[in-house]
């Protein structure tokens, strides 16, 4: 793998193999939507896909979409909301919130919404209420952010926006809507060539984007198209591009009980960060590169999140019911990454994913401070403290929702380990390349790379970091953008080709 920036072809150089109006790269969840989108607008569309199959990671995704502002789901189960909610609450969870963006979101997510169930599915009307990382049934609704935790609670009116569709189980689910999208594509005469990858980006004179070169096994060639939109995923699978920019997805470290550990990477093999680079080779900017996705969850069961987590000199830092890469976030911040979760007898239940490791139990605190080499006494004054505001049904330190405030007073005491290189991690990348509210590259000094686009894990939109994220953002955004972006390419490509030449 390769951190190097693709060299770009000039169009003078070149003799096309072929030619179209919008030419997407990668047929994910965003180049799928943009595809069908330029198709839409009466657009002649060739995709090129690297792998065998559409689909890219997210066919591996288990299929929740961040929506709301009052969806059917939401209506139905009795849940209001309003785009004017959720764009406050999203503004909350930004790191530098680009706010067009947000409210276009906010604004049209029930009309995407009913988008994507007019694909030919329908998301469940019904709502889970627990806190969980995949709701176990095939229930539509669930809270998959921070919107009950302080002190976004009280910015914004707590609303559940995680949507997904009816397919149990952790992963796969969002192959489906891929499925349902590949139909309308082909039924609208998009054309996809399928283990063909785009190599380099093909410019005019003026550096406008021309085309691009291809390579299909042995072959290659150029293909003339007036707009080109890269939908071709993150970098997770570049392993130097990793090592420069989210280290931490890279991390291995020995274990006594369990070996190396290393994140496991939410990807496909062809997230190389590759689109990055065509994007960066054209005059394009990326940013939020040191941006990541991981986590460990600590629940399910919820009753696990009435214990305290801890770092290594046994100080809280987190409220523990925070969406689990909220919490994973501030891990990574702590004293070599190391955290703890201590929960006593009363409150103890094995976890039921597998992710944080369980470490021992002992009668007394202060032989689980000696056995964690916390400093003596450290655990001890905070879980009294701790204790003390339970008693009184709060947590003014951290604002813990009143139903995950419980004194740990009953011994013995257990103890997770949430370590980053210990726990079971799991991530993606988040950053990508600067693009406009509709998907045009932009340059550094924030004018468009004529004829460019990229949506999705290749770029970067409301997704910012891992301390704001809620499950869903990723196929929401990459969805949405991408048919603005495949909207506004297919536009361009009809002026363009309207004007003489």
């Amino acid at each position: 793998m390769s951190t190097e920036i693709p060299p770009t072809v000039n169009a003078a150089d070149v003799t096309w193999s072929d030619d179209t109006e919008v030419l997407v790269i990668g047929f994910g969840i965003a180049g799928g939507c943009a595809a069908v989108s330029a198709a839409e607008r009466g657009a002649r569309v060739l995709v090129l896909e690297k792998a065998a199959a559409a689909g890219g990671t997210t066919s591996m995704a288990g299929g929740h979409f961040y929506l709301g502002g009052g969806t059917a789901v939401q209506q139905a189960t009795g849940h209001d909301d309003s785009p004017d909610e959720m764009y406050t609450y999203l503004v909350s969870q930004s790191r530098d919130p680009e706010h067009d963006k947000i409210r276009a979101y906010c604004d049209g997510s029930v009309e995407h919404f009913n988008w994507l169930e007019a694909l030919g599915f329908q998301f469940e009307r019904s709502y889970y209420p627990g806190k969980v990382v995949v709701p176990p049934g095939t229930q539509g609704l669930s809270y998959t952010g921070n919107e009950k935790v302080w002190p976004f609670c009280e910015q914004a009116k707590p609303a559940p926006r995680g949507h997904s569709v009816p397919v149990p189980g952790e992963l796969g689910g969002a192959a489906m809507v891929i499925d349902l999208l590949l139909k309308r594509a082909l039924d609208l005469g998009v054309q996809i060539r399928y283990e063909t990858g785009a190599t380099a980006l093909v410019l005019d004179d003026d550096g406008a984007v021309a085309g691009v070169r291809w390579k299909h096994f042995g072959e290659t060639g150029e293909i003339k198209a007036q707009s080109v939109i890269i939908a071709a995923g993150g970098f997770a699978m570049n392993a130097d591009m990793v090592a420069e920019h989210t280290p931490a997805l890279g991390l291995e470290r020995k274990t006594k009980h369990h070996g190396t550990v290393a994140p496991y990477i939410l990807g496909n093999p062809n997230d190389d960060g590759l689109g990055i680079g065509l994007g960066v080779s054209a005059g394009g900017v990326a940013t939020n590169m040191d941006q990541l996705f991981i986590t460990a969850a600590a629940y399910p069961p919820e009753i696990l999140l009435t214990g305290v987590i801890v770092n290594k000199d046994g100080r809280r830092f987190v409220a523990e019911d925070s969406y689990h890469s909220r919490t994973s976030a501030f891990v990574l911040e702590q004293p070599d990454q190391s955290a703890y979760l201590i929960v006593d007898e009363a409150h103890m239940q094995m976890p039921e994913m597998p992710l944080i490791k369980f470490i021992d139990g002992w009668e007394t605190i202060e032989e689980m401070e000696a056995a964690l080499d916390i400093p003596a006494g450290n655990l001890a004054a905070t879980l009294a403290r701790y204790n003390a505001n339970a008693a009184e049904g709060g947590d003014p330190d951290f604002h813990k929702q009143p139903e995950y405030v419980a004194a740990q007073d009953k011994g013995p005491w257990a103890a997770f380990d949430l370590t980053l290189g210990r726990a079971m991690y799991s991530g993606f990348t988040m950053g990508g390349l600067k693009v406009s509210i509709d998907g045009q590259v932009l340059r550094a000094d924030g004018s468009v790379v004529p004829g460019l686009y990229a949506a999705g894990a290749c770029a970067s939109n409301i997704a910012q970091d891992g301390k704001g994220y809620a499950s869903g953002t990723q196929l929401g955004e990459g969805s949405f953008f991408g048919r603005r972006a495949g909207g506004h390419a297919a536009r361009r490509a009809g002026a363009h080709a309207a004007t003489p030449s």
